[in-house]
């Protein structure tokens, strides 16, 4: 059965928890969304008993440091694995063509070359293009351009073996030209800054980010089956969930979900119950 581990829920600037990124998992094989912005990345891999080598694919959303560091923890881990012959495989990286040239540069800044001799040999660069859909862990993930107001930003659609669809929109507001693809999705990842009640303290529209109320308001209109609110603010984290599920609650009928650090998401046939 598929399952989400949420490696961290956070926005950029969080210090009680790490920057938003997740596995997707089929019980063997996990799909790595986002690395974060430091070797945080390889901790809580570790934590969630997830093995590196059972990694074969990874996404980059865009450049933002808080999504893209950690990438080069992921490849010298790898690399390394490699080098001890403890690797099968290739590690794929899909992302489009500027954050490729991003992580190629901070590799050979950062790396040793006996890590980053492996770049296109092991490790394999997968340009990606709007609305091109790739078989990763034998799901059909149709990659799309977010339509970012900041700079280009990919997020993806989900289908799984059981008909299930999951959305992941990036980590600003929903825009509309992508509302073919995400209606209908029985999970959408949204970001969610912060509390619309909060948004004079945060300031979300100003840093191009949505609140709660935005996001379940999308979520709404989207007739999704759940949505799982990330990428937020960390000074209420201790009452996040109940704070974010209550709020989300008027705007949101089906279920929400407020994930912690570390929270597995069993994307099961029925909605799951909502955490509290």
């Amino acid at each position: 059965m598929e399952k989400i581990t949420m490696l961290g829920t956070g926005a950029a600037m969080v210090t009680k928890c790490y920057n938003t990124c997740f596995t997707i998992s089929n019980g063997k094989e996990y799909f790595l969304v986002d690395t974060g912005g430091g070797n945080t990345i390889l901790t809580n891999l570790e934590k969630a008993k997830i093995p590196i080598d059972k990694i074969h694919n990874v996404f980059i959303s865009h450049s933002h440091n808080d999504h893209i560091t950690g990438i080069v923890w992921i490849i010298r881990a790898i690399s390394q694995k490699i080098i001890d012959g403890n690797f099968k495989d290739n590690l794929n990286i899909y992302c489009h063509k500027s954050v490729e040239g991003i992580i190629r540069t901070i590799s050979e800044l950062l790396l040793q070359k006996k890590f980053t001799e492996n770049i296109d040999k092991r490790i394999i660069f997968k340009q990606i293009s709007d609305r091109k859909t790739e078989k990763i862990l034998n799901y059909d993930i149709t990659f799309f351009d977010i339509k970012s107001t900041k700079l280009l930003q990919y997020g993806f659609t989900a289908k799984f073996e059981n008909g299930k669809k999951l959305t992941f929109l990036g980590d600003e507001p929903f825009n509309e030209g992508v509302h073919d693809l995400a209606k209908d999705s029985d999970y959408i990842m949204h970001e969610a800054f912060c509390l619309f009640s909060d948004r004079d303290k945060f300031k979300p529209y100003e840093k191009h980010h949505s609140t709660v109320k935005d996001a379940c308001i999308n979520g709404t209109k989207l007739n999704a089956g759940n949505i799982i609110l990330m990428h937020t603010e960390d000074k209420n984290i201790t009452n996040r969930k109940e704070l974010y599920t209550k709020e989300g609650r008027e705007f949101f009928k089906n279920n929400i979900i407020v994930p912690e650090d570390l929270e597995e998401i069993t994307l099961s046939n029925k909605c799951n119950d909502t955490i509290l």
